[in-house]
């Protein structure tokens, strides 16, 4: 791993835990609601992370990309088709949770994000935009580029999902992070351009909020039924 590399882990690294210091200064030294000084805080680590992230990557993204790389044509289609692909992991994994381990399908974390979304609708752009690029970038094109040098994909995918999972700190979904894990690994290989699991990353994670804003809790229910039938056939 380069020293580049190394660098943006750690700013990722200093990003997340600067919640511990920084939400606390906000709501006991300038008083802000604990709830809005999570979601400004988040907003603004990850927007900066972001900005130091893509400096440290300047030189690379300067550089031609490699002649296998996916042309834009490409870039599009298999954008569309992780999107499906992802979904369909991601419903599988969760299909499985719910008939063989007995797990309930609501996520933690999602209610959490949609929870604070609500509350300040600006928190949007974090798992909408922000958050895909970082991830993306740390898991994919780091870890897993680096893990996927040294051993075969199976291996390589399959730590990077699992590290993919555990930072969600919704270790009773772990699996469903992990399947995604894979899909974003493979469309990274398959297609040699970060910017396509990216793109995935981010439609659906846009696409789960909208869903989350129209549909009612009951109505998600009946969806999550619908899937359990399609799988297991009842």
């Amino acid at each position: 791993m380069t020293r580049r590399y190394t660098y943006i882990i750690l700013t990722y690294i200093l990003m997340q835990v600067s919640v511990f210091l920084a939400v606390p200064l906000l709501v006991f030294v300038f008083h802000v609601n604990p709830v809005l000084a999570n979601i400004y805080w988040a907003v603004f680590s990850f927007s900066a992370g972001l900005i130091i992230v893509l400096w440290l990557l300047k030189p690379e993204m300067q550089m031609r990309a490699r002649p296998d790389a996916a042309g834009i044509g490409s870039i599009i289609v298999w954008a569309i088709i992780g999107v499906f692909m992802a979904f369909l992991s991601q419903g599988l994994a969760v299909t499985i949770e719910m008939e063989i381990l007995g797990i309930d399908p609501g996520s933690e974390n999602t209610q959490g994000i949609m929870n604070m979304a609500r509350t300040a609708p600006i928190f949007i752009i974090l798992p909408a935009i922000l958050a895909p690029i970082l991830e993306e970038i740390i898991f994919r094109k780091i870890i897993f580029g680096s893990l996927y040098k040294k051993m075969n994909f199976f291996l390589a995918a399959l730590i990077s999902s699992l590290i993919f999972a555990v930072i969600h700190m919704d270790f009773t979904h772990i699996l469903m992070y992990a399947a995604m894990g894979f899909v974003f690994a493979f469309l990274y290989v398959q297609t040699k351009r970060i910017i396509v699991p990216i793109l995935v990353h981010a439609g659906m994670n846009s696409l789960v909020v909208l869903a989350q804003y129209s549909l009612d809790p009951e109505e998600i229910q009946k969806q999550l039924e619908q899937l359990q039938f399609i799988f297991f056939g009842g």
